[in-house]
């Protein structure tokens, strides 16, 4: 039998999620650029600005986890780099990415402590990214960002460039209101497990698949393999946990078959595993050329500068490599910050997602639902980079699901009308829900 709570109103949802969290979404949706003086802020900067005082003395207020200490280090970090290598920038860029990065995974922390927190927070991203799909329609058959063209013609504010890429599929490739079409992507990737596995428990199978259409729709708009990548990757995570859901040690089966595939590529292909990977996460053979090119001169790079790396200094590459672009945020973090920057910022992602993984106390569904959308994000992150808003709401995201690490599960609070309680992922049928 098919359940479905039809008292859930938008109302519920605003009640619940703190006012902090609903204003750093609808600034991620706003790009606005303005200047303060020789400094180029951010509609979202500006805000994380503001809140950065009570986020601080809300942190120093709670028990530090690593990555609480491992995220300032790095910005730290990040601000020797740019000393040693492009001192004029230090101040701008070490700020940027202190208030978008640490900032963002702050307020998070600070601000999503609880399940029905963390549910309101699943059902309002949904609802944006389904909200932003009218919108990636039009500019997938126009060309034509309204929103961002919007904005540019207010005087005396900013907001990104409408991005000029070639057509893919017979279609334009939608930003929406990100910097660039993989953005875009990347931030409707992130609601596809979390909307369909976290809310197992409050709609039904009909709805639930029903919205996870228009999201993968949404997401796949932006024509973006690196972006997709995180959408294939939760929905083959799904599709294991049901086919498993008999298998007590499913994920030990999945990580023993991903090491098998791994040799098997690497002794039968005349290619390395990576450059096989690359050929199938992306929409040419050219992408997955020039992708590999990347990873191959970024790792002579980061061998060159393994200490401060390359700070914004532009890096060494064949001549017929044109573009700077480097289209791997892990790989990006060595090249411009050496090994001691991409160890501290992997370590801090990979223990907040272990912390989390070890959990016994948290709701199945949620910490199921978030794990599958940060792995999903680890992986798209090895082929695309990111910058500003979508640099701060994947470190949102990271501090989102911290709270389901402590011992003892907040499943006891009160929820308003509309929410139900226990939240469990609907694989196995139980009395009254399926899914």
């Amino acid at each position: 039998m098919i359940t479905v709570n039809p008292q859930f109103t938008l109302m519920s949802v605003l009640r619940l999620l703190p006012l902090p969290v609903v204003i750093y979404l609808a600034l991620i949706l706003l790009p606005v650029r303005f200047m303060v003086g020789p400094l180029q802020f951010t509609g979202l900067r500006f805000y994380l600005l503001l809140m950065l005082v009570p986020l601080i003395a809300a942190a120093m207020r709670r028990a530090p986890i690593l990555p609480d200490l491992l995220l300032p280090i790095f910005v730290l970090w990040a601000g020797v780099c740019m000393f040693v290598n492009t001192p004029g920038q230090v101040a701008e860029h070490t700020g940027a990415i202190f208030l978008e990065l640490v900032g963002g995974y702050l307020l998070a922390r600070t601000y999503i402590t609880n399940a029905a927190q963390f549910g309101a927070f699943i059902r309002a991203l949904a609802t944006l990214v389904i909200f932003c799909l009218p919108l990636a329609l039009y500019e997938a058959a126009s060309g034509a960002a309204p929103v961002i063209e919007l904005i540019r013609a207010i005087p005396g504010i900013y907001s990104v460039d409408v991005v000029n890429i070639a057509p893919r599929l017979g279609l334009e490739r939608a930003q929406v209101v990100f910097a660039h079409p993989i953005h875009f992507g990347l931030f409707c990737s992130a609601a596809v497990s979390l909307f369909f596995v976290g809310l197992s428990r409050d709609l039904s199978l009909i709805t639930r698949v029903a919205g996870l259409v228009l999201i993968v729709l949404t997401a796949f708009l932006a024509l973006s393999s690196g972006a997709f990548i995180a959408v294939l990757v939760q929905l083959f995570l799904i599709a294991w946990a049901l086919f498993f859901r008999q298998t007590r040690h499913r994920w030990w089966l999945l990580l023993a078959s991903i090491g098998v595939a791994y040799v098997a590529v690497d002794l039968i292909s005349n290619r390395t595993p990576l450059r096989v990977f690359m050929s199938y996460a992306t929409f040419s053979a050219h992408n997955a050329y020039w992708r590999g090119l990347i990873f191959e001169w970024g790792m002579v790079n980061i061998g060159q500068n393994p200490v401060f790396g390359l700070g914004l200094e532009d890096w060494e590459r064949p001549h017929f490599m044109y573009s700077g672009s480097m289209d791997n945020f892990w790989l990006t973090l060595g090249v411009r910050y050496g090994v001691p920057g991409f160890v501290l910022l992997t370590l801090a992602w990979i223990w907040g997602i272990l912390r989390v993984a070890r959990a016994t106390a948290a709701d199945p569904s949620l910490r199921r639902a978030w794990m599958f959308c940060l792995l999903g994000l680890s992986f798209t992150l090895a082929t695309v980079h990111i910058w500003t808003a979508i640099y701060s709401f994947s470190f949102f995201l990271l501090g989102a699901g911290q709270w389901m690490a402590r011992r003892k599960a907040s499943s006891t609070q009160t929820l308003p009308t509309g929410f139900t309680r226990p939240y469990q992922l609907g694989f196995q049928r139980t009395k009254g829900v399926a899914a």
